[in-house]
């Protein structure tokens, strides 16, 4: 079939009712946003097309009315397998009132699957999720009742181990975005800021007897672009969509072009960083000491205290030999946060998301940094689901089940905490409403006893009090200075932790003005704690 080249809404009124649909983007990054809309636009005018069924990896949307937000009308799907919800507020009324079925699997397995379904391959067996919500022995990845007709993950065993065996999705329309395309069709990325999972996708449509649609910017003459710059070759594409509107090719939900997202030759000078003394800062001074000098392949998570524990190894001059990277493809250069998350200031590279997922699940990340919203007895951490809240787990289970060293950060308790650190201590002006050291979270996005039997090292950073991950459960390693252990810590946990012989206040160096010379641990005195 020759290419064709159309507009958005002619190609929403070529998706068929019942169509499953392989969709792509990164919050607001390679998302086809004006396909989408033309999509909601029918949709409302025609009562089609009805009863969709998509498949994304990763969160689309910016937290109101873009990306998957389009899609949020009753009767307009039947099903949602998706990596991260969190962006798309829209969606949960009608996941609660089960105007769909809704799913929620891990980042790194949805952005592989599209390869396996490319190849007809009936499952993906992977060892992520076990343990966790997506684990068919807890939740099956099942995020309501109108889910629980169909189990799309089953448990199998491989040389006595067990694995996760993921259904496979048989997409018959691709929706993808690029930024140029030639007269046959061929899509390069040259403007946007990752590629992530595109190729897989089109491949998955194409091979499975289905229609590829890809948005771009612009279509140039054919011959003019360079092989090795086609991330898509025109034999896949069926349609061009040329898009009408500038504002509908934003690199990412806050960025309409930056060159820095897409090349290596803009240097900017690094200003001076100052991060000021407060309880963001002790959680990430004292999470950064656990960085060892081999540490070398760094992740940060999304939220300011895993940005903070950037800027705080910055700042002590420790990240001269890091390496970041960031899940959808980029190694090395300054990750970026909020609504260009996922972006990073002069990239060394980029690669599909496919492929970083294959090094996140080979053990290719020495340590990661990441957020704590709520943690039990176990050490299991809850960061996907809060009552009608529906965040998802994103590349979460992916990093944490298969990085050697997992660190948490996060404060002791929320809503309404004040503290300050003056004189050297911490000082709780007004207590938290909300504890967050919870007898059992209320989804498992991180399993610490799986953590603890692959032999995964493990902390838990608060501004008041540090943990670890130990046979069992978790142990009280360290408090802050100035706190009281039973009524600023244990009073605020719904379980009774282990506490350590060796029980010790926190560096002394974390609560003062000055560099701390350097992120080597050095623990204060020990703590008296009565039998």
């Amino acid at each position: 079939m020759t290419v064709q080249f159309i507009n958005s809404d002619e190609a929403a009124k070529l998706i068929p009712d019942d169509a499953t649909i392989a969709l792509e983007g990164f919050l607001g990054a390679d998302v086809a946003e004006e396909m989408l809309r033309a999509i909601r636009k029918r949709f409302d005018d025609e009562g089609h097309p009805r009863q969709l069924e998509i498949w994304h990896a990763s969160g689309i949307g910016d937290g109101d009315a873009k990306g998957t937000n389009n899609l949020a009308a009753k009767g307009l799907l039947r099903r949602i397998v998706g990596g991260h919800w969190g962006l798309a507020p829209k969606l949960e009324p009608l996941v609660a009132e089960n105007d769909f079925e809704a799913y929620n699997f891990p980042q790194g397995v949805l952005s592989q699957i599209f390869r396996d379904s490319a190849a007809h391959k009936p499952i993906q067996i992977s060892r992520v999720g076990l343990g966790t919500f997506v684990d068919p022995d807890v939740e099956g990845g099942k995020l309501n009742d109108a889910a629980k007709a169909h189990d799309l993950v089953s448990k199998i065993q491989v040389h006595g181990q067990d694995y996760l065996a993921y259904e496979v999705p048989k997409p018959n329309v691709a929706i993808l975005r690029g930024t140029f395309a030639d007269e046959d069709g061929n899509i390069t990325f040259d403007d946007e800021p990752l590629t992530l999972e595109s190729t897989s996708i089109a491949m998955a449509a194409h091979n499975n007897g289905g229609k590829v649609f890809v948005q771009v910017k612009r279509v140039l003459k054919a011959g003019s672009m360079k092989p090795k710059d086609i991330r898509i070759p025109g034999l896949l594409v069926d349609y061009v969509v040329e898009t009408a509107d500038e504002k509908m090719t934003m690199q990412s939900n806050t960025t309409q072009y930056n060159p820095d997202y897409v090349d290596q030759s803009v240097i900017k000078p690094a200003g001076a960083i100052n991060v000021p003394l407060d309880a963001k800062k002790v959680i990430a001074r004292r999470a950064a000491m656990f960085k060892n000098d081999s540490d070398e392949i760094v992740n940060y998570g999304i939220g300011k205290y895993p940005e903070t524990v950037s800027l705080i190894l910055k700042e002590e001059g420790a990240a001269e030999n890091i390496t970041t990277t960031v899940e959808p493809g980029t190694f090395g250069g300054v990750p970026m946060g909020g609504g260009d998350f996922g972006c990073a200031i002069g990239p060394e590279s980029t690669i599909d998301q496919p492929y970083m997922f294959d090094f996140y699940d080979g053990g290719g990340i020495d340590i990661t940094f990441l957020g704590l919203a709520e943690l039990d007895h176990k050490g299991n951490i809850n960061v996907s689901k809060f009552g009608p809240k529906i965040a998802g787990t994103g590349g979460f289970v992916n990093i944490t089940q298969n990085t050697p060293t997992v660190v948490y950060t996060g404060t002791f308790t929320a809503s309404g905490l004040k503290e300050e650190v003056k004189n050297g201590k911490l000082n709780i002006i007004q207590e938290g409403k909300r504890d967050k050291l919870v007898a059992d979270v209320e989804q498992i996005t991180f399993s610490g006893p799986v953590a603890h039997e692959n032999k995964q090292n493990v902390y838990y950073v608060t501004e008041r009090a540090v943990f670890q991950l130990v046979d069992g459960g978790i142990e009280l390693i360290e408090i802050a200075p100035g706190v009281d252990l039973q009524k600023d810590v244990l009073d605020h946990m719904g379980f009774t932790p282990k506490i350590s012989d060796n029980l010790r206040l926190m560096d002394a160096r974390i609560f003062s003005e000055p560099l701390m010379g350097g992120i080597n641990n050095q623990p204060g005195e020990k703590v008296g704690v009565m039998a």
